[in-house]
């Protein structure tokens, strides 16, 4: 199939796959892959037993879209469960961790906007991915060759919600008050790609 010149065409198998906070990760559509400005797309595979380690994205807010299998996010500690054809939004601010819970595969479709004022200020690990260097004490998995790491702290404020919908039908589901986070920023290379967000 033939795409316009003006569009920008990118397949999963050209995009390497991010392990560096748990799943795989492929940013498909970012500023790096295609020169986008506002925000930037990817697909997460998560095996059963597989999480993505809780974090946060301080400037974007965050879409999933469950393609296969299904997942349960905790978002600000509450676990919200998606099934394969539900989204779910997730506020900018908010806590979240996905977790494959089921026993099948499940991949996940994501896309967060805006972006962040500079890549590495974009995402925030509130815990560490098991199995990987930093985890295990032997290095700094997460970090770009693009962008240092950094502190970062977020303010609470009021209730938040999670909206999942199913069949064109919303229902929301409660999430605790915002808390403080004093976890480790991690990087995005420059194309947005959150190393492992999602």
């Amino acid at each position: 199939m033939a795409v316009a010149s003006c569009c920008r065409h990118v397949a999963v198998r050209d995009v390497p796959p991010d392990r560096r906070r748990g799943g795989e990760l492929r940013v498909l559509l970012g500023p790096r892959t295609v020169g986008s400005t506002s925000g930037f797309m990817g697909v997460a595979t998560l095996l059963p037993g597989e999480k993505i380690a809780e974090h946060y994205h301080p400037y974007s807010e965050e879409f999933l879209y469950v393609a296969t299998g299904g997942i349960v996010v905790d978002c600000d500690d509450v676990p919200v469960a998606v099934a394969a054809g539900e989204g779910l939004y997730i506020p900018v601010g908010a806590r979240h961790r996905l977790r494959n819970t089921g026993a099948e595969p499940a991949s996940v479709v994501f896309h967060l906007g805006p972006l962040a004022p500079r890549p590495e200020l974009g995402h925030v690990d509130t815990e560490q991915a098991e199995g990987t260097a930093e985890a295990e004490g032997t290095g700094q998995a997460g970090q770009a060759e693009e962008a240092g790491s950094a502190g970062e702290t977020r303010g609470g404020g009021g209730a938040r919600q999670a909206v999942t919908v199913t069949a064109g039908q919303a229902r929301p589901e409660p999430l605790l008050p915002g808390q403080v986070s004093t976890g480790q920023v991690g990087t995005e290379r420059a194309d947005g790609d959150p190393v492992a967000s999602a």
